[in-house]
């Protein structure tokens, strides 16, 4: 089973580039399933329901969000609606949507779980628990799953990509926008990314332009954030799992230019 998950969708750019891509993929026989990180799609925010739906439309059979899931008032309501659409499952209770997406799939279900890290970021519920919690609900009936680990910090990651290895079939890292090199199959059967990189224009500050971020930063004045344009790429991790065991096979990750 070919699962293939893409990081961090940035602005128009990011969605533009995916639909080339996830299109093309499905078409050749690369992928089976595609997941896509929508957390920065409407113009580096979190996406408006007509964004959502639109990537959806394009070839992702689920989305992941992070930390800009309220960005936009109205996704609120369409996440009780729309059951591909996964919000971290260690909001507080009582939020909007669900954890996690269960895709029927021809080799059996497949289990998408949405998490966010708790280090340099707002509050929020122990993933970990959040992620055992949930696992203890589905793991009789669904072999292959996946994690999006939603994190600023690194270690939280490798820590998450640990705890959770040889009970899941994937864990990725989202959120720093920049891929890491440190794919691998961990001991116990996970293949596991630090960060899968970002979906957008890669001569930016993470699919920003330049200029406005570095006055910023000379300044510390505040200043409008546009998404770029340059050099969009697709970032993400390829991961061959047996249906039969949820075991990963083999992890690549991928970087491709849509120029």
């Amino acid at each position: 089973m070919k699962i293939v998950f893409v990081g961090d969708i940035v602005g128009s750019p990011g969605r533009r580039a995916f639909a080339r891509f996830a299109t093309r993929w499905k078409n050749e026989g690369k992928a089976d399933i595609i997941v896509a990180n929508a957390e920065n799609s409407a113009s580096g925010r979190g996406p408006t329901p007509a964004i959502a739906q639109e990537i959806l439309d394009a070839g992702a059979d689920a989305l992941t969000l992070g930390d800009h899931t309220w960005d936009q008032k109205e996704l609120a309501p369409f996440l009780d609606r729309e059951s591909r659409i996964a919000r971290p499952a260690n909001f507080a209770p009582g939020c909007p949507g669900k954890g996690f997406v269960r895709l029927e799939t021809p080799e059996g279900p497949l289990l998408v779980i949405s998490l966010i890290g708790r280090v340099f970021l707002p509050p929020r519920d122990c993933p970990l628990r959040a992620a055992d919690a949930l696992l203890k609900k589905e793991s009789a009936r669904v072999r292959m799953i996946m994690v999006d680990m939603h994190c600023e910090a690194t270690s939280e990651k490798i820590i998450a990509g640990r705890y959770l290895d040889g009970r899941v079939s994937l864990v990725a890292g989202t959120h720093t926008h920049v891929q890491t090199s440190d794919e691998t199959i961990l001991p116990k059967g996970t293949a596991y990314i630090t960060d899968a990189g970002m979906t957008g224009p890669k001569d930016s500050v993470l699919g920003r332009d330049y200029e406005p971020v570095l006055r910023s930063y000379l300044t510390g004045m505040p200043n409008k954030f546009d998404v770029a344009t340059q050099n969009v790429c697709v970032e993400g991790v390829c991961v061959d799992i047996d249906p039969k065991s949820g075991k990963a096979l083999n992890i690549t990750r991928f970087r491709e230019s849509m120029v």
